[in-house]
């Protein structure tokens, strides 16, 4: 069955007019502005995308690591700070579904999610252990049935705007690296630090939190006691590489789109050419399409790996994050040298991209770290 006549999933059917209609058309304000793109969530909510990878049971779709890749993928395509936004809140979820404890309010937390109506995000990266978020710094202290965690995260993207985290800290007792928690946004001590006014993804409200004598119930604990390393490995990561992977790839294919279109349209009068009929031109964008398809296809096989059990799965996520970012940002540089000085107006709208694609290779794990893991296991050594 070609592309063209293969029958489209449910949920991007239903993202669709999404993306037309809500998330396209406010892309460059909250580029402006910073503003969180809430308008744009809502709109997933009630769409039944936020619930995307919740279980039916709870009313979500029961979707997995393929439906959560080409959504963020889809919505990178119109609006990077709406994709990442979006991909974070599937990670949290991924993280609250795989959790087996009896925690108090997980049952309506999970409940809520799948109705749209809740966003999480995760809450890992710390001030003391930079981008090595497997090794918090945070603490977490028993006290009867309460617990009291303090911390000082370094970025959690949606922070003031969610509305729980799936946080991080040291165990309270346990071996282990680390132990995860739900984390109310309502709670006395937590604080979010100055608003985010960064180079890309503008409207992610990315910004550092503190958490400062919080008490919890222990129920608030996701998973075992010294269990967070597992969960953040096992769970979290897959997700947020092949998640991470389209965004990068749909912000790459945005940019690709872009520069073949400004290159088909803007003539060289005295020619009475388009910039198109330039051979260099026509090269540099076919390079463009290329190196996204390449990263497409290594995202798609990573799916496939993932599904299947296979032997290479962990390398190939490993992988695909560090590929695809690297990609974004080579095909967004050779966006703004084909656009020339028109890519410097925001209208054409590759600079926007430009920026965008910055953000991914500096995530954690970041692709310098991605190959110091990679070249580990190719060289037969263990990762830690």
């Amino acid at each position: 069955m070609s592309p063209e006549t293969a029958a489209v999933p449910a949920y991007l059917a239903r993202l669709a007019p999404v993306l037309t209609d809500v998330v396209g058309p406010a892309a460059a304000e909250i580029d402006r502005t910073g503003a969180y793109p809430r308008a744009a969530l809502d709109a997933l909510g009630r769409a039944g995308l936020l619930g995307l990878i919740s279980a039916p049971e709870v009313g979500g779709s029961g979707e997995g690591h393929r439906a959560a890749a080409a959504v963020v993928q889809a919505v990178a395509e119109h609006c990077g700070s709406t994709a990442m936004v979006l991909m974070m809140h599937y990670a949290g979820t991924a993280v609250i579904e795989a959790s087996t404890s009896e925690a108090a309010g997980l049952a309506d937390v999970r409940e809520r999610i799948a109705a749209g109506d809740y966003i999480t995000t995760l809450a890992f990266s710390e001030v003391g252990s930079r981008s090595m978020f497997w090794a918090p710094m945070s603490t977490a202290t028993a006290s009867g049935g309460t617990v009291t965690l303090d911390a000082q995260k370094s970025w959690v993207t949606s922070a003031g705007e969610a509305d729980g985290y799936v946080w991080s800290s040291k165990p309270l007792a346990a071996e282990g690296a680390s132990t995860i928690w739900l984390m109310p946004a309502g709670a006395e001590g937590l604080k979010v630090g100055g608003p985010f006014d960064g180079l890309g993804l503008r409207g992610n409200s990315s910004s550092p939190m503190s958490a400062s004598g919080v008490e919890l119930p222990a129920s608030a604990m996701l998973g075992a006691d010294g269990g967070g390393f597992d969960i953040m490995l096992g769970v979290a990561l897959p997700y947020f590489q092949v998640m991470n992977s389209g965004f990068s790839i749909g912000t790459a294919s945005s940019a690709t789109a872009k520069t073949g279109a400004h290159a088909g349209a803007t003539r060289f009068e005295h020619l009475d050419q388009s910039m198109a009929d330039n051979p260099v031109v026509r090269a540099n964008v076919a390079r463009m399409r290329i190196r996204t398809d390449a990263a497409e296809a290594l995202l798609l096989d990573t799916l496939t790996a993932l599904e299947t059990g296979r032997a290479d799965a962990t390398l190939r996520v490993l992988e695909v994050k560090a590929f695809a970012s690297e990609t974004a940002i080579e095909v967004t540089d050779l966006a703004m040298r084909v656009c020339g000085g028109a890519a410097f107006r925001k209208e054409v709208g590759v600079e926007r991209n430009f920026r965008d694609a910055r953000a991914a290779s500096v995530m954690a794990p970041t692709t310098d770290t991605l190959h110091e893991f990679i070249g580990r296991i190719a060289c037969g050594l263990p990762l830690f």
